[in-house]
């Protein structure tokens, strides 16, 4: 008989009897010999005499030949429940076997789909950490927008206080206000685009969480795999279930369980390449948003040092022209001063004139003469009358002229003062506080 623990290969052939041949049986009619016979009354149920010898001998032989069926039959039943229990017990192992397989197989491809999910969580958890900083950028790049809008507003409010003389729209003011409205461009594609990575944040630990719970459920599967393949038949711990043996309704089949981790990892993955593009699309735009911010600043303090160039050029001009104004004042008032006195010095030759003329109008009679000392008396008194005349006309020409300089030299002054008050908003308000323009490692969210 083989031993339990052996691994049966085949059926073994079952053990027999011998066979032998039985000696030849004869029976004879028993024949009524008599009144003392007992035959006819064994059918009765009774006996009352004795049994014949050929009776006892066939009563002998139907016992031998029973209990000789009786052991050929339990001897061949129990040949046969040696070979089914040794058949069985080599089913039971190769069953067993088998199963041990595949739990085995069954833990493997568990393993494999719980590293895939782990590595997949992995990656999702240093993707949401990146774009978690590029979101930390978007923040710091939208704060520091902060400093440039205001530093242009304050530049154009400064500039509003420019007196009406240079309170024009110039190349600076155009410029200031395409800094403001690329600002606020800046800033509101900054803040969609913070909004988008909040949203990308989002998707990826809701997408983190499932494919989490997905590998929660494959690592307490694994162990029960596990902890079910260690089981053998000398394990202390086993028990009959009896009501263990049935599919459950809700249960899966190795298709739907595959896709179902397969599905979980692609739409994470999606999600993850997803998250990878708008990081780079954030570093684009925080690049091409600070580069633009710069060159822009830069345009503006172009504009800025070609209009203080302007207007430092226009005030030379105009101090220029209000030193020669104020020499020509003064050449002015003395050229006045002179025809005052040039006039003043024409009366005594006129009062000699007239005087002459006056004495000589007392001449009596016919010494009353139109003579030629008198006609030059008369054009004498006319010439000294038409030069004062003309001196006179010349002197208001003179104090007009003066006047006109005097309001030239205010206009000069005044426009001056105007140009100093728009070189200092410029210079000393705009420009100085235009140093504070963020560099672009700030404006990129670097600092």
């Amino acid at each position: 008989m083989a031993q339990s623990g052996v691994l049966l290969t085949r059926e073994p052939a079952p053990q027999a009897v011998p066979v032998s041949e039985l000696p030849m049986k004869v029976y004879e009619a028993a024949l009524n010999t008599g009144p003392d016979s007992s035959c006819g009354l064994a059918t009765a149920g009774f006996r009352a005499a004795k049994y014949l010898t050929e009776e006892w001998h066939q009563h002998n032989y139907a016992q031998y030949h029973q209990a000789f069926a009786d052991r050929d039959g339990s001897e061949r039943c129990r040949h046969e429940s040696q070979s089914l229990a040794a058949y069985a017990a080599a089913l039971a192992q190769r069953t067993q076997e088998d199963s041990t397989a595949k739990l085995g197989q069954r833990l493997q491809d568990t393993h494999f789909w719980k590293a895939e999910l782990q590595r997949e969580i992995e990656d999702l958890t240093a993707e949401t950490d990146l774009l978690a900083a590029q979101k930390v950028r978007l923040e710091r790049a939208l704060d520091a927008t902060e400093v440039p809008y205001t530093i242009a507003t304050d530049n154009l409010q400064c500039r509003e206080r420019r007196q009406p003389a240079d309170l024009v729209r110039d190349q600076v003011e155009t410029e200031l206000l395409k800094e403001v409205e690329l600002i606020r461009n800046v800033q509101e594609l900054l803040k969609r685009t913070l909004m988008q990575a909040v949203n990308q944040m989002q998707l990826n630990r809701d997408h983190k969480q499932i494919c989490e719970m997905d590998w929660s459920d494959k690592v307490e599967t694994y162990n029960i795999d596990d902890k079910c393949g260690r089981y053998n038949n000398q394990s202390t711990n086993i028990q009959f279930h009896p009501s263990s043996s049935k599919f459950e309704e809700s249960a899966s089949t190795p298709e739907t369980w595959a896709k179902f981790s397969h599905d979980n990892i692609y739409r994470a993955e999606r999600e993850r390449l997803a998250s990878i593009n708008l990081r780079l699309l954030i570093d684009n735009i925080l690049h091409d948003t600070a580069e633009d911010l710069r060159l822009q600043c830069a345009a503006v303090d172009e504009a800025f040092a070609k209009r203080c160039e302007e207007m430092d050029d226009a005030k030379h001009k105009l101090e220029h022209h209000l030193k020669k104004t104020l020499k020509e004042i003064g050449d002015q008032e003395n050229n006045i001063a002179a025809l005052k006195q040039a006039i003043k010095d024409k009366e005594a030759p006129l009062k000699v004139a007239q005087t002459r003329l006056y004495d000589r109008s007392f001449r009596p009679n016919v010494e009353l003469c139109r003579d030629p000392a008198q006609f030059r008396l008369i054009s004498e008194v006319e010439e000294l009358t038409e030069s004062i005349e003309s001196l006179k006309q010349k002197l208001l020409e003179a104090e007009q002229s003066l006047r006109n300089l005097e309001d030239t030299r205010m206009s000069l002054e005044k426009e001056i003062a105007v140009k100093s008050n728009s070189i200092f908003i410029d210079r000393q308000k705009c420009m100085a506080h235009r140093t504070r323009y963020p560099v672009v490692l700030k404006l990129a969210g670097y600092q």
